[in-house]
């Protein structure tokens, strides 16, 4: 443990403000009544055919209107995933109560991240160049293909012109561009940056998962997605965005915002894996952990809720129950666990979307149910059909991805900061 002086010394850093654009609807307020209310953003998938497939559910994204938060000039240059990121950026601000102006649009940034970009757009633009030539190729579509597409929109859009990167890391990028962003506060390189994740869904990318056998049924039975529990047998796909914005604890309580929760710290690792395939035993998770709890200066006996990374896969969800049986063993009370996956899909950069939850639930005091838990596989102290009342001190956000990397973070509620 750091001594007393280097804590001090160390910048602390607050999310602020809140954006999304979810399958369970656009801003906190739907956001939070659907999601704690138990309700599923999984249905049949109408966007695209899907008879092709043994596969037919997802977490699509349905109501939501760029036009709300975008300029119709600017929205002429956009794909299907850019404005969600550009709203959920927009949202951010104005939950922070930030104003751009000259003053400060040199020091406001974003570190986003998305697992697998504009797919749609990618096949569109490849099918024109092999088909036709490129002389037919739409200019359009070819900034659009690019990963960082997302958050150079939405610095246009909005005006800001600090830090910006695009973090690309299969089922963690979200919470690797968090954790990231936290490091680039504390060093001073930006006053506020917006950081969390986006991905869409597309029928390319939806047949390269079915053919991968990752979707449920994958392994027979009925499709659905079903975290920690008995009868799971692969993910169900999503889509979505989620930003959170972030500052300096120092920074909100000068504006004297009333921030969410603070992030404590992060924890990265890894373990020998398939690139394709997720992580069938626990040590490289439990180290993630070990390291997010010691940069964060908490004990394990301390964390109360875990915002697992589940999502109804086989050996994903063992392999994470695994660790959490093994790092809380020896505390008198064990964490409560949730899996919002359930309700939302695996977006592979979903980890911004729970981001946020994990945020309102510190907020509200409040637990979200696990959509689809109905007979555990576990012996983990989970929050099932109800949402579940809980002041949350400590938490640890889970970031699991297929090819066996980890990435863990610490949040902290308001009563943990020295208030």
């Amino acid at each position: 443990m750091a001594d007393k002086s280097q804590r001090d010394m160390k910048k602390r850093v607050v999310i602020s403000g809140l954006g999304m654009v979810t399958p369970l609807g656009v801003g906190k307020e739907e956001f939070y009544q659907r999601l704690f209310g138990g309700e599923n953003g999984i249905s049949e998938i109408k966007s695209f055919d899907t008879n092709d497939f043994t596969s037919h559910l997802g977490a699509e994204v349905t109501k939501f209107s760029p036009r709300d938060f975008i300029s119709v000039k600017n929205l002429r240059r956009m794909d299907k995933i850019s404005p969600m990121a550009v709203a959920a950026a927009r949202m951010a601000l104005e939950d922070a109560k930030i104003q751009i102006n000259e003053n400060n649009r040199d020091r406001i940034g974003i570190i986003l991240s998305s697992a697998f970009g504009a797919t749609d757009v990618t096949v569109q633009f490849a099918e024109t160049l092999l088909g036709q030539g490129p002389s037919v190729v739409n200019p359009i579509l070819v900034p659009n293909t690019v990963m960082n597409a997302p958050a150079g929109h939405a610095s246009i859009e909005l005006g800001f012109r600090g830090v910006n990167t695009t973090v690309t890391h299969y089922a963690v990028s979200a919470e690797i561009a968090i954790a990231y962003a936290v490091a680039e506060i504390r060093r001073g390189t930006a006053d506020f940056i917006l950081t969390g994740g986006v991905d869409i869904l597309s029928k390319f990318y939806y047949e390269s998962l079915a053919r991968f056998h990752a979707l449920s049924p994958a392994e027979g039975g009925q499709e659905g997605s079903r975290p920690f529990d008995q009868a799971r047998n692969g993910f169900v796909a999503g889509e979505g965005c989620g930003i959170v914005c972030l500052e300096s604890m120092e920074s909100a309580r000068q504006r004297s915002v009333n921030y969410y929760c603070e992030i404590k710290g992060s924890g990265l690792g890894s373990s020998v894996c398939g690139p394709t395939q997720w992580p069938r035993e626990s040590s490289g998770i439990e180290k993630a952990i070990a390291r997010a709890l010691k940069d964060s200066e908490v004990e394990a006996t301390a964390i109360d809720a875990i915002y697992a990374a589940a999502n109804g896969g086989r050996d994903l969800d063992a392999a994470e129950a695994q660790a959490y049986e093994k790092v809380f063993a020896a505390g008198p009370q064990k964490p409560a666990v949730t899996a919002i996956k359930g309700a939302l899909g695996e977006s592979f950069s979903g980890g911004g979307m729970r981001a946020c939850a994990l945020a309102l639930s510190i907020k509200e005091k409040v637990l979200p149910p696990t959509v689809g838990l109905i007979n555990p596989s576990f012996p983990l102290k989970y929050v099932m059909k109800e949402q579940q009342k809980i002041n949350i001190k400590n938490a640890l956000l889970s970031g699991i991805s297929f090819g066996g990397t980890y990435a863990y973070l610490v949040f902290a509620g308001r009563g943990e900061q020295g208030e």
